[in-house]
């Protein structure tokens, strides 16, 4: 009965966490009801157990909503399926790079690299953005520590991207055929 009251209690505190969020969150238009983080809270349980983790406390899920509600690719519509999936990528990518980087390290990298490669997409932050890094940093790499994790996405991309000269040249190619 003991542990039923305490994980009561520890349900409700992190209600409490993800409900003080609203107030940084709904200057860019986006808030959680109840349901919704009650929704968040059942997938950070099913993520931490895909991942094999555990976790004491709040979890990473508020600060995951600090670090990315100012984002110009989450609106209220698609606002709690994209923490629940931030969450699961997060947990992925701490056991990827072997808990080496901090929660915060690797929320600015995740921050960085969805608003600037990625253009919002989660799929290709999960699938190619992080895992160049994660190899990295298995490898060694520590640079990162230095800058807390800010302006490291562009280190480890190895996606070739279309410059504007580029572009301006091919575009000459395929108009003079």
């Amino acid at each position: 009965m003991d542990k039923d009251w305490m994980i009561l209690l520890q349900n409700q505190n992190q209600l409490s966490t993800l409900a003080k969020t609203n107030e940084a969150s709904q200057r860019f238009g986006l808030s959680l009801n109840e349901q919704d983080a009650r929704l968040i809270l059942k997938e950070r349980k099913n993520a931490l157990a895909e991942q094999k983790r555990i976790e004491f406390g709040e979890g990473i899920a508020a600060k995951i909503i600090y670090e990315f509600c100012d984002s110009n690719y989450i609106q209220q519509s698609n606002y709690v399926e994209t923490i629940i999936r931030l969450q699961e990528i997060f947990y992925l990518y701490k056991n990827e790079m072997q808990d080496e980087i901090t929660d915060d390290e690797l929320l600015h990298l995740m921050k960085e690299q969805y608003e600037n490669l990625c253009f919002g997409d989660l799929d290709y932050l999960e699938t190619a953005c992080l895992a160049g890094f994660a190899e990295a940093i298995r490898a060694g790499y520590g640079g990162y520590k230095a800058s807390d994790g800010y302006g490291e996405y562009g280190k480890f991309d190895t996606v070739k991207r279309w410059d504007y000269e580029l572009y301006l040249e091919t575009l000459k190619e395929l108009c003079w055929r």
